[in-house]
């Protein structure tokens, strides 16, 4: 039985939670393991984190921020980062990948997200120059990268539903820390940053929950579950990571 977290204050009229817990699914059917996901509300974390999310062989983080607690789903991210548990980020997930990456990582503890404080000193995310929601676009995918290996192919379609994303000045930085660009839009900005040195941690602005089908999972997600297979191996293990 493979237990998957998924990160997030889950509302049952929100299309992205109802297509992620369907996703899931749909990617486990097809790789024939049983699965059980797990709703968890980010102000059930900051405190009891290692306890909390100990059970679980992945997590997804999940769209919909403002989450209830900022610092409960940078606690689960930070977990998932430093344990090796595969992870996945989306739209809301990636932008607090990138906000637990800059804090802890970075050395930057007043990084913060323009949603939570638009007059933040160190602003990481903050408001597209126009907004994706809504939008279906072409991403172009970086070779020899998790994405790469998930998708098998160099262009896809994706669906967005942001309104925020990585502020471009940190770009560079946050490449140089360790993070890798694999997903960029038709002119070259952010769109999948991941993790090399970990077994599967990607973060994606658009929402690819939402294209998964029936007999048709999407790729991301199937290989979420398949890198929690192979963390089950004897063989695993993770590179050393930043603290």
């Amino acid at each position: 039985m493979i237990q998957i977290a998924v990160i997030g204050d889950h509302d049952p009229d929100n299309e992205t939670h109802v297509a992620t817990s369907a996703a899931l699914r749909h990617a486990a059917d097809q790789l024939g393991v049983a699965l059980e996901v797990s709703w968890i509300g980010t102000d059930q974390i900051a405190d009891q984190v290692a306890a909390t999310l100990a059970p679980f062989d992945g997590m997804v983080i999940a769209p919909g921020s403002p989450y209830r607690s900022l610092d409960g789903a940078l606690e689960a991210i930070k977990h998932a980062r430093q344990q090796g548990v595969p992870l996945l980020g989306t739209c809301g997930g990636f932008q607090h990948i990138v906000l637990e990456f800059a804090r802890n990582v970075l050395g930057f503890p007043e990084a913060h997200h323009a949603e939570y404080n638009p007059y933040a000193s160190t602003l990481f995310i903050t408001p597209l120059s126009c907004s994706l929601a809504g939008q279906t676009m072409t991403v172009h995918i970086k070779e020899g990268t998790l994405a790469a290996a998930a998708y098998r192919t160099a262009t896809v379609n994706e669906r967005y539903y942001c309104n925020f994303g990585l502020n471009p000045d940190y770009l560079d930085t946050l490449i140089h820390a360790g993070l890798t660009l694999s997903g960029t839009d038709s002119g070259g900005e952010p769109r999948i940053l991941e993790l090399s040195s970990h077994p599967f941690f990607v973060a994606t602005l658009f929402v690819p929950q939402t294209s998964s089908k029936p007999g048709t999972p999407h790729p991301l997600l199937a290989s979420l579950l398949s890198a929690t297979t192979n963390k089950r191996s004897p063989q695993y293990t993770i590179a050393a990571n930043p603290a």
